[in-house]
């Protein structure tokens, strides 16, 4: 099993390299903390265009004691000679990223992040042999997976260690159409096909992903999701009813000593009341008012009109009546109706846990839940519920069945701004991306806007993939997310091709910009951009298109996928 990549150490054997001389490029002319500036050799005619140093370039030191690899992160001639038989100074600088250890009689050569021996002046730069940057970017060892190759050099492959991808949270940012889909999906597909029994949750906004897994997912929206109410928590339930909390001070007081009586009304007749009572205190004391057991809102109401009863001062009824008519309110709301349906009462949370988080997994690992055409506010509650249980069931479990949330368009939900977007569900995602590997909980996170992401959660993504962000703020945010050593490559940022991204972090032996590998046609997500030329290029004659898109809007509900 491979350890982080910051602290791997992988063992390597390379074939011709140690026989074969490298081609030199140049000699170091200056050292600085982890910088290295290298002046070039006159051009060579056995350095053809596709082995000149670029920018990315792994370039190698041979310092003695060990190897040492440079990433070319500048170039530059600072002073081009007005001689034309004359010479320009082109220089280069290389940021230090680690090496190899000489090979032993009782040690092959090992690669390790960071340098523990370094170049000193007018040592020599070569080009670093393919073979040793096979085995460099191989250094995930055997729990590692392929997902495309290598820019500088298509022969090698890219990959990526599963365990430090889950268990330390990834981070996939780039503009809209960059490819983040398809990249999620590309690493989902190859983690899959090795790792058969995995339990995958994807918030999917766009309703992108239905057809990329075939019959390897579960599709779920609020037709066919039932997520009762009462597995809410109090502070979810009320952001419900009293969004931002404004002047409602009595009615959350009333509710929270409410909701505990609903419960214990209810506990006798259901089994998990029944053990509850067994193994509890006996009289019900176990349960608070985020215990998550069913109760009815009718009961609730109840309980409010005898209070009513009892009271006779207009000023002392008023938090009662507001607080009756807001859940009556939120009960009957069509919005809602996957949570106070007819059938939310009853005690399906193992069923809906298992279903959920697939377990067992029946052949089909992932479930996506579709949040597409759904107002914000109830796909806010959707996504909120989701990860919590998901960190929850990993607590309580002890990560015996280790579970990955996929969450697309994140700023969405875990906004920069504290204010701003559905506070629990902040606050759970949050939770995850701060204590979710101590449970087996992974967060994988997309958004084309790092600037709004909260940057709490982009912190603890250790695992970064960077596609074309040609914001100069979004860039900077991303800047201040990555290690230092890391920061050069993005400066190709806004350059990047379609599929291309800067990975850096825990689950890639190095930075390093990689193209992914291409999907096959019948895996690759939906797109829901709108083509303009083909819909002005056909009259709509269809008389119940309109009728249709009404019927869509007043339901609140994509009855019709493709309209």
């Amino acid at each position: 099993m491979s350890q982080s990549a910051a602290e791997n150490t992988a063992a390597v054997r390379p074939t011709g390299a140690a026989a074969r001389r490298k081609l030199r490029v140049g000699e170091v002319v200056s050292v600085n903390g982890s910088h290295a500036l290298v002046m070039l050799d006159e051009d060579r005619p056995e350095l053809d265009r596709v082995h000149k140093p670029q920018l990315g370039a792994i370039l190698a030191v041979d310092t003695g004691a060990c190897i040492v690899l440079g990433l070319v992160s500048a170039m530059s001639v600072p002073a081009p000679t007005l001689d034309q038989t004359g010479r320009d100074l082109r220089l280069i600088e290389l940021e230090l990223i680690g090496e190899f250890t000489k090979p032993t009689a009782k040690a092959p050569a090992r690669f390790r992040r960071g340098v523990s021996t370094y170049p000193t002046l007018h040592d020599e730069v070569q080009l670093a042999a393919r073979e040793e940057l096979a085995a460099l970017f191989a250094a995930n060892g055997s729990a590692s997976v392929r997902i495309g190759i290598v820019k500088q050099d298509a022969a090698i492959p890219a990959t990526v260690s599963v365990n430090d991808l889950f268990s330390r949270h990834c981070a996939v940012l780039g503009t809209t159409g960059a490819g983040k889909s398809c990249a999620i999906t590309l690493m989902l597909l190859a983690v899959l096909e090795r790792y058969k029994n995995g339990h995958i949750v994807i918030l999917d906004p766009h309703n992108e992903y239905s057809h990329s897994f075939g019959d390897r997912a579960v599709v779920f929206d609020t037709a066919n999701l039932t997520l009762p109410y009462w597995m809410l928590t109090f502070e979810e339930l009320v952001e419900i009813l009293y969004p931002g909390r404004v002047n409602c001070a009595e009615e959350v007081e009333i509710l929270a000593d409410l909701i505990p009586t609903a419960k214990k009304m209810n506990l006798a007749n259901s089994a998990s009341g029944v053990k509850l009572l067994a193994g509890g205190r006996g009289d019900g004391g176990t349960v608070t008012v985020d215990t998550p057991l069913p109760y009815r809102i009718s009961e609730l109401l109840t309980l409010i009109d005898k209070t009513l009863g009892s009271l006779d001062n207009s000023r002392t009824t008023g938090p009662y009546k507001r607080l009756r008519a807001r859940l009556h309110g939120i009960s009957q709301d069509a919005r809602y109706g996957f949570m106070f349906g007819g059938l939310t009462v009853q005690d399906t949370m193992s069923d809906f846990l298992g279903q959920l988080f697939r377990i067992p997994v029946d052949g089909a690992p992932i479930s996506i839940i579709e949040l597409g055409g759904l107002p914000v506010e109830v796909a806010q509650v959707i996504v909120s519920v989701v990860t919590r249980l998901a960190f929850e069931f990993g607590l309580w479990s002890h990560g015996a069945a280790p579970l990955a949330i996929i969450v697309e368009d994140a700023h969405r939900y875990a906004p920069a701004q504290e204010s701003a977007g559905f506070a629990p569900t902040r606050k759970a995602l949050v939770r995850i991306a701060k204590e979710g590997r101590k449970v087996g909980v992974s967060l994988w996170v997309a958004s084309q806007r790092p600037t709004e992401l909260d940057a709490t959660v982009l912190s603890q993504c250790n695992t970064i993939f960077a596609m074309r962000l040609a914001n100069q703020a979004d860039q900077e945010a991303l800047k201040a997310a990555v290690p230092d050593a890391s920061t050069s490559l993005l400066s190709c940022l806004p350059s990047l091709g379609l599929g291309e991204a800067i990975a850096v972090g825990e689950g890639v032996p190095l930075p390093t910009r990689i193209r992914f590998d291409a999907l096959p046609r019948e895996a690759v997500p939906r797109s829901l951009t709108a083509s303009f030329t083909d819909g002005w290029s056909v009259d709509v004659d269809d008389k119940a298109f309109i009728a249709r898109i009404v019927e869509q809007w007043r339901a609140q509900k994509m009855l019709i996928p493709d309209v």
